[in-house]
């Protein structure tokens, strides 16, 4: 068995910082630490972080004290206002990608284009960038929803950091003939970028494909479409234990590629597993 690890997998820097962040919190403070939401996609990092007092809620009710952790996705400011109302500390881990996406969607707004916004709409970050707008802005996450807009003379158009190039070139494709002035922010951050093209090419020399991540991470599974796309031999796994042996031959070239908030130790415990075969 051949295993090639793609040049760019694992952790991105807003993750490694939000983490950082995270844990600088909770090294100083013995009040307990929240994040609304996971602080990252990916649950065996959210359990070890739980040990260190740092818990993930679903909302701010369930709390009237402590640390409250704005994580990488971003968050609705009005809830950063609410907590300050609550005497709750907050500390802003957002990425600086998303904090850029946020901001174009906001200028769009104010120079008066309909913005459009590429990307899964119930993801917190897309949440995130819709509040920064004002809640004005059309949410696209393929061509087929464009077909469907009634859409203004002028739009701009802003995307969720973790998205697909291939589709943010689609979806401007089918804007371009139908807009007087199209104005374009790619916002996919360069770790995403780098991640998709380094996991392209190892899908298209491999027999095997592994995409290592959590299940609810959105760039970890864009991931694993696009190398199912190259590669139809393709498995998304979150841990090394769901490795079967089944997938493999003796002689396999094994890829193995893992999202942007996947930690190291993650996938190092995969390449071992695979060199145990």
């Amino acid at each position: 068995m051949i295993i090639e690890v793609a040049e760019h997998a694992g952790y991105c820097y807003g993750v490694e910082r939000a983490l950082k962040i995270t844990r600088e919190a909770s090294d100083g403070s013995d009040q307990p630490i929240y994040t609304l939401g996971p602080i990252i996609h990916n649950p065996q990092v959210v359990e070890s972080l739980a040990s260190q007092n740092v818990y993930a809620i679903s909302d701010l009710s369930e709390i009237d004290k402590g640390t409250l952790i704005i994580r990488s996705h971003g968050i609705d400011p009005r809830i950063v206002k609410e907590a300050k109302k609550k005497n709750i500390k907050v500390v802003d881990a957002t990425c600086p990608f998303v904090k850029k996406a946020q901001k174009r969607a906001s200028e769009l707004v104010k120079e008066g284009y309909q913005l459009l916004i590429i990307g899964e709409r119930n993801h917190p970050e897309v949440i995130g960038i819709l509040a920064h707008a004002n809640n004005k802005a059309l949410i696209a996450e393929d061509v087929k929803d464009v077909k469907c807009f009634h859409l203004s003379k002028k739009v701009g158009v802003v995307v969720q950091t973790t998205q697909l190039e291939e589709n943010l070139r689609a979806i401007v494709s089918e804007l371009l003939p139908r807009i007087a002035e199209l104005k374009v922010f790619n916002t996919i951050c360069n770790a995403t970028l780098q991640r998709q093209l380094a996991a392209q090419e190892i899908a298209e020399k491999a027999d095997v494909v592994l995409v290592v991540g959590g299940k609810n991470s959105a760039n970890t599974t864009h991931l694993a479409q696009m190398c199912e796309k190259i590669n139809s031999n393709t498995h998304h796994i979150e841990v090394a234990s769901e490795i079967e042996p089944s997938w493999f031959s003796g002689d396999s070239r094994v890829g193995v590629t893992a999202g942007a908030s996947t930690p190291g130790w993650i996938l190092e415990e995969v390449v071992n597993k695979l060199e145990s075969f």
